[in-house]
């Protein structure tokens, strides 16, 4: 059974600010902080893991290992970029039960064709909506827990065809039975709220760092008419500065001591990861 809490904080109407995960690290740091849903961003899970850009290169295989490890680490219920699905119908079909399994909240699917590339990077092509509206169908009908394990239908349709498009499919795709529309990179707050006052479904917002979209705080998204928001970015755009800040330093003083450079304390690490329980473990049976 997925976890119910994100369905039951759309119902009682609490805006939802969602942190992206691109590995165990930022999985872990966000149980340390206390959010309880996360995202499973496959721009960043593909780079972290895969060091490959989000351009369909990355397969069903590989994603579903990966959310599996994520739903395991973390306490917090996953919302998981599923893609196209990776392929066809069946695939749809295979990629819904397989992301259910592996312990997923939500899954998010797209209809971009094949190979999708990331909503915020050019060349993007979209299927026409009868194929994406036939995808939503058997991702409802292929769901185990059909009241909490809830299908989010996104367009990547702004970029290459427009607003309107855009919004026709997101009707279309919430009468095929979608839980939660995602409108991909709107490129102005005047088209956010368009998008949120037509539909009564919950209205997710990508707050991507560096994207085409403005990033707005969760007060304004909320008053424009969103139930949610991902911020997939965040993390690894810090983490990946952080980085190139503390190796710049080691490279010029050779040292990892900095009073500049911030660095989270190692044995509270061990025991966020886990340590304790491998101790404890030693402490009972090591001769």
């Amino acid at each position: 059974m997925a976890n119910p809490i994100l369905r039951q904080k759309l119902a009682a109407g609490e805006f939802i600010v969602i942190p992206g995960v691109q590995d165990m690290i930022a999985t872990v740091m966000t149980n340390k902080v206390g959010f309880d849903i996360i995202y499973g961003s496959g721009y960043w899970l593909t780079a972290s893991s895969l060091g490959l850009p989000d351009a369909g290169i990355a397969t069903y295989t590989q994603m579903v290992d990966r959310m599996r490890t994520i739903t395991r680490t973390s306490r917090a219920a996953l919302i998981a970029d599923a893609d196209t699905g990776y392929g066809g119908l069946l695939n749809v079909h295979h990629t819904v039960r397989g992301y259910e399994e592996a312990g997923v909240t939500a899954i998010q699917i797209e209809d971009q064709e094949f190979p999708k590339k990331c909503g915020h990077t050019p060349y993007k092509r979209c299927v026409p909506i009868e194929d994406m509206v036939e995808k939503i169908k058997v991702a409802s009908d292929a769901r185990q827990d059909k009241e909490n394990f809830l299908i989010i239908a996104r367009t990547d349709a702004r970029a290459s065809l427009g607003v309107d498009d855009a919004m026709r499919r997101m009707e279309a795709y919430a009468k095929a039975g979608a839980d939660i529309l995602f409108f991909e990179a709107p490129q102005s707050e005047e088209e956010m709220r368009r998008a949120c006052e037509a539909f009564d479904l919950p209205m997710m917002a990508n707050m991507a760092d560096g994207g085409k979209t403005p990033i707005l705080p969760a007060h304004v998204l909320k008053e424009i008419g969103y139930s949610l928001a991902i911020f997939p970015a965040m993390t690894s755009l810090v983490a990946a500065a952080a980085m190139e800040k503390s190796l710049r330093h080691l490279k010029e003083a050779g040292t990892s001591l900095s009073a500049e450079i911030p660095m989270a304390d190692f044995n509270e690490f061990c025991r966020l990861i886990g340590f304790e329980e491998v101790w404890d473990f030693e402490k009972r049976w090591a001769r």
